[in-house]
């Protein structure tokens, strides 16, 4: 049975989840975890209910099934020391569901993001806007007597740039997916089946 809580691209904004500061000294960075989990109910607000009681900060969480659909996958962004990021990996791997959890930060990896963006759109800057549609190869996906929903993907980078594009137009709306990560070349960081493995090196 699927979880229905795993059905889908889902993402857990930082909005939502408590930016406590780690007691733990250390050079602070972002770290990307790659987590492979069974897709059971629930799952997701476990791990979310893991972070959200052990005050570790993140930037999100963002989770979709595999080519296994009942093997999904989340890609967590946290901020925090290597201490911290080790704590996190193990009270991870306590959980029943976890089965795999990689800390890809300092391995080439291939990441996207994915962003809606409602903006203003009158007919005297329609033409500009959509000029910059078409730099950031981005895409209208909604057309409105006085605003464009224009849909962009890319790295991290490319869809900061095209959001401070748009604001001088005036932004009405913004939906961000958060982060999804992958190795390069051969290696993977998930597993298709449901043998329990921690690798956070």
């Amino acid at each position: 049975m699927l979880g229905k809580d795993l059905i889908g691209m889902q993402d857990i904004p930082m909005s939502h989840v408590p930016r406590l500061t780690s007691k733990l000294g250390g050079r602070r960075m972002r770290h990307t975890l790659a987590v492979t989990v069974e897709n059971n109910p629930g799952v997701l607000t476990r791990v979310a209910g893991l972070f959200s009681r052990r005050g570790f900060n993140i930037d999100s969480l963002a989770v979709g099934r595999t080519e296994n659909p009942r093997i999904s996958r989340m890609t967590i962004i946290v901020e925090g020391d290597d201490q911290v990021v080790e704590q996190v990996a193990k009270q991870l791997h306590k959980l029943v569901d976890v089965i795999k959890i990689s800390d890809i930060t300092r391995s080439p990896y291939v990441d996207r993001e994915l962003v809606l963006i409602k903006v203003n759109a009158e007919p005297a800057s329609r033409a500009e806007i959509m000029q910059l549609v078409d730099i950031f190869r981005a895409r209208i996906v909604d057309v409105g007597p006085k605003t464009l929903t224009v849909e962009v993907t890319g790295d991290e980078g490319k869809i900061d740039a095209f959001e401070q594009s748009l604001r001088p137009f005036g932004i009405k709306e913004l939906v961000r997916t958060g982060k999804i990560a992958m190795l390069r070349g051969i290696k993977t960081s998930s597993k298709n089946n449901s043998h329990k493995e921690e690798d956070t090196n």
